[in-house]
């Protein structure tokens, strides 16, 4: 894995499986296109997630967010599209990803997206 965008999610060992534990990752610099204008949209990822088997490598996730510059899309796409993405990869007990978009004509958009595996609940 080299220092260019990448669209591949790469994962690792969850150390202790046997716990749920939850990962918190922010990511204060994500920028995309805006389908209308073609302009930067910027935002501010949080991710929250409780681990299954996998946990996700840290530089292959800013790698991934990198490969959105220079795409376009709808904030409501944008995050459920990476939501998915994540879902694939890692398969989580639970995952919570908020993206909160900077204002853009007086309007700031934040877009809440969350997937539980099927018949986990919380301890």
């Amino acid at each position: 894995m080299g220092t260019r965008a990448s669209a591949e999610l790469e994962v690792f060992p969850n150390p202790k499986p046997s716990r749920d534990y939850t990962i918190r990752i922010d990511s204060p610099e994500f920028t995309c296109l805006c389908p209308k204008t073609g302009q930067p949209d910027f935002a501010t990822l949080k991710l929250r997630y409780i681990p299954a088997e996998h946990c996700v490598e840290l530089k292959s996730w800013k790698l991934y967010l990198w490969s959105y510059r220079e795409q376009g899309g709808f904030h409501e796409d944008l995050t459920n599209r990476i939501l998915d993405d994540l879902v694939a990869a890692l398969n989580p007990r639970y995952i919570r990803l908020q993206a909160k978009f900077n204002v853009r004509g007086g309007v700031y958009t934040t877009v809440i997206a969350e997937h539980r595996a099927p018949g986990w609940q919380p301890a």
